[in-house]
């Protein structure tokens, strides 16, 4: 026993009295802010380690020799660094640490308006990486928001989690953000797609649930936040260069034009960085030549089309837009930036509201049912932004946004918004410290258009002014509580006014190192647009009718989920998974009645057709989830993926509401105007719904990708789509419409499928294929509408500098 005390102690004194070296080191996140608390250890001794104090720094004092020191932090990515300890040597280490959601690589560290890790967020939020938008040749963002979980595209509008049907995309009851700044037209609330730059974003975050109050009035069931990149510390040049055409559709006898149906584009941008200035510099160039052809009149037809009487020529469609930031970092006073952002778009397009017929008609226009539409549009961005010396940040965003439509049939529309948001957002340390973001914001927009008429003048002006305040606090640095309100002030020309404060609430609680618990409660209140309440018109069989007396539409939403990070092997990834319940008050939808009496042929667009009825009450209720992640497959391999399933039941509360009665004299109610009214289930909603994407990448030079959607069959639509199709067959002068054997014969549901491949050659050149519906399947996801037949597209990027 002596002998071994001896040993011991001889053991020790040895090494305390061993010569030694000095580590010191900052232990910083990817963005280099300090990490606190992280622990560093030698790995086969804990005895020996220090934490990082709250600049990140540490010391270490160890005997000469090699060793494996750990890094560790709860939340981020252990690191392992090893070191060789000469006697009275000094060793300084930089230790980057990442966390979790970084080590994905599928979504960006911070998100939302406090910049604050995935993780840490108290809604649902995807998150769109670039990666995915190029791979995919995006040529409008939507094609690439439609493979995000819970996020559907129908035919231009955005649906999530079922919050909406279908209503020509005019109304969106999603708010589309690029910049923090509206994106939807000032008179229509539609958004334009093919206006954002896809050419430069950094990310693109999905909330899911109400969220008016920081993303405004037309956040009713969601938000699509676009955030677009700032230039880095190396100038960066990329050049696209795309071609590709159409399939023929499987359909006997629905081809319908006799040359190449060529698709052909480029992109490009330039960013740099030049002394105290940031410039971006990007733009597209689309040629499309389309895929629907122009309606054919029925010569045994009495009543004939002349409207809509179009070449194949002119349902080309074409784009050029151009865009610019520009910043500057001012040197007298530190913090301050000043700017000015633009965008310049001009297109040619064609509208398709409803297909020929069901059988060779499925890729032609029914006549009456097109429009060609000239497209000027642009906005222009001044804004200023502060951040102080203690870390307050002031910003003030302006906005000037015209919009020119030249449409076929007398349906021209033009608006002008101005728009303004100054915001505050700040860390308040005393008393109780807490996250805190606020500020104002003014919008008011003039529209001009003969088919607005019915307010009375052809001139209409709609003024929204809105505060908005919310506070985040994290307790233990385990639980987050956010509170936020918004007060909402609309006033429509010089009559009609609004004022309704909405709120919210949400927590995070984080249960383990990568488990965290979430509740939310928000509303929503989206005022209708001009169009919605005065929209007169009436073109070919039928028109669009007002309605002043339209209300606005409330929700409510709250749901439970949970995050978790999960490392297994090579596999790293976040499952989420949430239950929600949404409620919505005087929901707005597009009905089809004969609204005056049908006299003569003449009078047909003027008696029948579409108004925008409130029409009651209905609750949205489901489960969503998803899967994001990374597989490390060997040295040189790996696979990322971003699934999701979304499971919706969503079902009137008011089914016996009556909403209308029409100049037959017949009740408008969910029951007398649905399909199919015994389940209670809204119109035109998927109640399955799977997204899948993976890509194999070997070498970071080849790579592989595969894209699959799912629509489950539509339940319920409205009934007069049936009663349309029979009144066409009855009254000889209308040309027939046909879509219920399609509906009945295509009722399970469609499976979609994407591929792509590419190869990078020597870091600068990327060779692509990408095919879109590569199984050419013929489908259809809203009535009297085709979806695209199989595109095959070659891509050619040029990529020059950049991070």
């Amino acid at each position: 026993m002596k002998y071994l005390l001896s040993i011991l102690l001889l053991s020790i004194s040895s090494f305390i009295f061993a010569q030694t070296g000095r580590i010191t080191g900052k232990v910083r996140d990817l963005q280099g802010e300090a990490v606190v608390g992280a622990t560093v250890f030698v790995k086969t001794n804990q005895l020996y380690g220090a934490n990082s104090d709250e600049n990140g720094q540490f010391v270490l004092e160890l005997p000469v020799g090699v060793y494996n020191l750990i890094c560790r932090m709860e939340g981020m990515n252990t690191d392992t660094i090893q070191i060789n300890v000469t006697e009275n040597g000094l060793i300084e280490l930089d230790i980057p640490m990442e966390e979790i959601s970084t080590v994905l690589d599928v979504v960006e560290v911070k998100v939302g308006k406090f910049d604050k890790p995935l993780e840490d967020q108290t809604v649902s939020m995807e998150v769109l990486k670039p990666r995915l938008i190029e791979s995919k040749n995006t040529r409008s963002i939507e094609t690439a928001l439609d493979q995000t979980p819970g996020l559907n595209i129908l035919d231009g509008e955005p649906q999530i989690r079922g919050g909406s049907g279908f209503t020509f995309g005019v109304g969106s009851k999603v708010a589309v953000m690029v910049d923090d700044m509206p994106m939807l037209s000032g008179d229509a609330g539609r958004p334009e797609w093919g206006f954002i730059p896809v050419e430069n974003i950094s990310q693109v975050e999905v909330i899911k649930g109400a969220a008016s109050v920081l993303s405004g009035s037309a956040a009713l069931s969601g938000s699509v936040n676009i955030r677009t990149a700032y230039p880095t510390a190396k100038p960066l040049t990329k050049v696209i260069l795309y071609s590709g055409l159409y399939s023929t559709p499987n359909e006997e006898g629905s081809k319908w034009y006799d040359d190449t149906p060529l698709i052909a584009g480029a992109t490009f941008l330039h960013s740099r960085k030049y002394k105290q200035w940031d410039l971006v510099f990007g733009g597209n160039f689309n040629y499309d030549h389309g895929y629907m052809g122009p309606a054919i009149i029925t010569d045994s037809i009495v009543w004939k089309d002349t409207i809509t009487n179009f070449s194949n020529k002119q349902m080309v469609s074409k784009r050029a837009r151009i865009n610019f930031n520009l910043s500057r970092r001012s040197i007298k006073t530190k913090g301050l930036v000043y700017g000015i952002n633009g965008n310049f778009m001009l297109s040619q397009s064609n509208m398709v509201f409803a297909w020929l017929d069901d059988s060779s008609g499925l890729y032609r226009a029914y006549p009456g049912a097109a429009f060609l539409q000239n497209q000027l549009i642009f906005n222009i961005d001044p804004y200023i932004l502060y951040s102080t010396k203690r870390g307050a940040k002031h910003s003030l965003r302006t906005r000037l946004f015209r919009t020119v439509n030249e449409l076929t049939a007398n349906q021209d529309n033009q608006s002008t918004v101005l728009y303004g948001d100054y915001q505050y957002r700040t860390s308040i340390k005393q008393i109780i410290p807490v996250d805190f973001v606020g500020g104002v914001t003014v919008q008011h927009t003039h529209s001009y258009s003969n088919i607005y008429r019915a307010s009375g003048s052809p001139y209409n002006q709609l003024l929204n002014i809105s505060a908005y305040a919310q506070a985040e606090k994290k307790f233990w640095e385990r639980l987050t509580i956010s509170l936020g309100g918004r007060l909402e002030y609309f006033q429509l020309n010089d009559s009609l006014t609004a004022l309704k404060p909405i709120f919210r609430a949400g927590t995070n609680f984080k249960v383990h190192k990568a488990t965290f618990l979430r509740a939310s409660y928000g509303q929503g209140y989206r005022f209708p647009t001009i169009t919605e309440r005065y929209i007169k018109t009436g073109v070919g069989n039928f028109g669009v009718f007002p309605n002043p007396e339209l209300k606005a539409e409330t929700s409510w939403n709250a749901e439970f989920g949970i995050k978790q990070g999960f490392k297994i092997g090579p596999v790293m990834s976040f499952f989420d998974v949430a239950g929600f319940w949404q409620e919505y008050q005087n929901t707005i939808e597009y009905m089809f009645g004969i609204w005056h009496p049908i006299t003569s042929a003449e009078t047909m667009s003027s008696s029948a057709g579409f108004k925008f009825l409130n029409t009651g009450k209905s609750r949205v209720k489901g489960i969503d989830a998803s899967l994001a992640g990374t597989v490390v497959i060997g040295k040189k391999s790996d696979l990322t993926f971003l699934c999701g399933y979304t499971y919706i039941v969503p079902t009137t509360l008011t089914p016996n509401y009556l909403y209308a009665i029409d100049s037959l004299n017949r009740k408008f109610t969910y029951n007398s105007t649905s399909l199919d009214s015994t389940s209670k289930i809204l119109k035109y909603r998927f109640l399955h719904n799977v997204k899948i994407d993976m890509e194999y990448t070997f070498a970071k030079k080849f790579s592989i990708g595969m894209s699959a959607k799912y629509f489950s069959k539509i339940v319920n639509m409205d009934a007069i789509i049936k009663d349309f199709e029979k009144l066409t067959k009855d009254i000889e002068f209308l040309q027939d419409i046909y879509y219920m054997d399609y509906f009945e014969k295509h009722r399970h549901g469609n499976w979609i499928f994407d591929a792509r491949i590419s190869y990078l050659l020597k870091d600068k050149h990327r060779f692509a294929i990408i095919g879109s519906n590569i199984l050419n399947r013929t489908y259809s996801l809203r009535p009297l509408k085709i979806e695209p037949p199989r595109t095959v597209m070659l891509q050619y990027t040029l990529k020059l500098g950049g991070d």
